[in-house]
């Protein structure tokens, strides 16, 4: 069993694709517009949507994130949660977590803690919280 993230970007989609693939080398992205759905299966397709991203799928590193542009209602809103990435060493979790902050806001500057050699939190310029740490 896994437990795999869906964010939904709310009109973003495709933009926080690319952003993922040059920050994080996202790859195998696979995408399926609105305007894909079969005819009588686009029910709840939002008005003028039929190009933006009903589902997506794509992987960073082992993991499989999902995504879609949702309602299109414009800001997206990731409360409550964090996706964490553990990096091999310090330089490629200093690495990810400048990535990361580009655009967004930095939450916590990278440091060294008592459980990790580095650690820092952010938020990406999405929305989308983000914990980087050095494996130990």
């Amino acid at each position: 069993m896994q437990i795999q993230p869906y964010l939904f970007f709310e009109g973003r989609c495709e933009e926080a694709i690319e952003f993922y693939k040059r920050a994080l080398g996202a790859k195998d992205v696979k995408i399926m517009r609105y305007k894909d759905a079969p005819p009588g299966e686009q029910g709840g397709t939002p008005p003028g949507a039929e190009n933006k991203v009903m589902h997506a799928n794509f992987r960073i590193g082992d993991s499989v994130v999902m995504a879609s542009d949702g309602f299109n209602r414009g800001q997206p809103k990731f409360e409550g949660i964090s996706l964490t990435i553990e990096a091999l060493n310090d330089a490629e979790t200093e690495r990810i977590f400048a990535a990361l902050a580009e655009g967004g806001q930095v939450k916590m500057p990278l440091t060294k803690t008592f459980f990790a050699s580095k650690f820092g939190m952010t938020a990406d310029k999405f929305g989308v919280s983000w914990m980087v740490i050095t494996a130990a």
